[in-house]
């Protein structure tokens, strides 16, 4: 016990005399917190628009009108050439052309139809499809009005009509920043935990310390543990700095128990702690260390359900996200911060990581025997 003391003493020393690593652990998370949840949104809104009219009836002007007011559009060109819009398109002025054809209000009325043409720059993927999936409910609620006012209704409509209401639960008003900014939180907690943890060991065998280390009674498992204990405490002041600002910057408040946040993210760090270990046991230096830390931290957080939904992934990949110790930290903390889930709602979860604390600290510890 006196031997651990003495490596969790050394540890403190050296983090707080680097001012490198107090930057990265209280300064970073603050700063992302307060930019990211920002821009990182999967509403997209300020489409620009280029509206083809051929038509310029009271029709046509009526559905621009309800394009525009949307909120989503920016009406950028409004011509009657499609030749002129197509160059909006290729100076980057416009994302979608909708072409307004002749006789649209004369079809619509006495022909009971009427087409409209929608070309949709495709070079944004993510844009392209949700701007062309806004313009089409857009141009479906117009023809749903435009109906319903031709409609004389008798006292009894003959006609059956069927009205749908919808509510969003756990997140009413579909407030973007409250799905964004648990999850964000995830990253910036591994980010800081596997980095600093994969450098640990590494920077050691760099200053020459690791052989005095190695020559002295300490057991190996103290050794581990006294690398992991430092950064795990400074790992859960990280989330604290971040629920606190979730609450101040955004009013996020969990409508669960901070307890069960708190227990899981212990037992997380242990896990990514005991990866950045790991690394660090099998690294020669601080840049092999930091490479290999990247090249798995894009992929946790590519593959952890945080910008794309692990439902619509290919097979292959939603096999990668089960071993994936982001992925599940995310789905808890929406879990309980806007569903308000118990520990024993996330119990299965809590397994998981223990498992891959055990595997990944255990690893390191005999991998560090191997090498000392």
């Amino acid at each position: 016990m006196r031997t651990l003391k003495f490596i969790l003493r050394k540890e403190f020393r050296q983090i707080f005399r680097d001012p490198g690593i107090l930057r990265i652990i209280l300064i970073m998370p603050v700063i992302q917190l307060l930019i990211l949840p920002w821009a990182a949104d999967y509403e997209i809104k300020n489409i620009k628009l280029a509206i083809v009219d051929h038509d310029h009836s009271e029709y046509s002007r009526q559905l621009r009108n309800k394009i525009t007011s949307s909120g989503y559009f920016i009406l950028t060109d409004y011509s009657s050439s499609y030749e002129h819009s197509l160059e909006q398109i290729e100076k980057d002025k416009a994302d979608l052309v909708l072409q307004i054809p002749d006789h649209f209000e004369k079809d619509l009325v006495k022909e009971d139809e009427a087409k409209l043409f929608m070309a949709i720059n495709a070079i944004n993927g993510v844009k392209a499809n949700l701007g062309g999936a806004y313009l089409r409910t857009i141009i479906q609620d117009y023809n749903k009005q435009v109906r319903t006012e031709w409609i004389q209704f008798p006292r009894f409509s003959p006609e059956t009509q069927i009205e749908v209401t919808s509510s969003n639960w756990f997140n009413p008003l579909m407030n973007y920043k409250y799905f964004m900014v648990p999850g964000i939180l995830v990253i910036l907690l591994t980010m800081v935990g596997s980095n600093l943890a994969a450098i640990n060991i590494v920077k050691e065998k760099e200053i020459g310390t690791i052989e005095q280390i190695n020559v002295t009674p300490i057991n190996k498992f103290h050794f581990i543990l006294g690398k992991l204990i430092p950064f795990w405490l400074l790992g859960l002041l990280v989330l604290t700095i971040g629920l606190t600002i979730a609450r101040l910057a955004y009013g996020i408040i969990p409508a669960g128990s901070f307890l069960t946040i708190y227990v899981f993210a212990a037992i997380y760090l242990l896990a990514v702690l005991g990866l950045g270990l790991l690394i660090s046991t099998y690294s020669r230096n601080q840049q092999q260390a930091m490479l290999l830390s990247f090249f798995l931290m894009m992929i946790f957080i590519l593959l952890g359900g945080l910008y794309t939904s692990i439902d619509s992934m290919p097979e292959w990949a939603k096999w990668i996200t089960r071993f994936n110790p982001v992925s599940y930290f995310i789905e808890v903390m929406r879990m309980v911060v806007l569903k308000g889930s118990s520990l024993a709602d996330i119990k299965y979860h809590l397994l998981k990581m223990g498992g891959f604390a055990v595997v990944f600290n255990g690893w390191a510890i005999i991998s560090y025997h191997k090498r000392s």
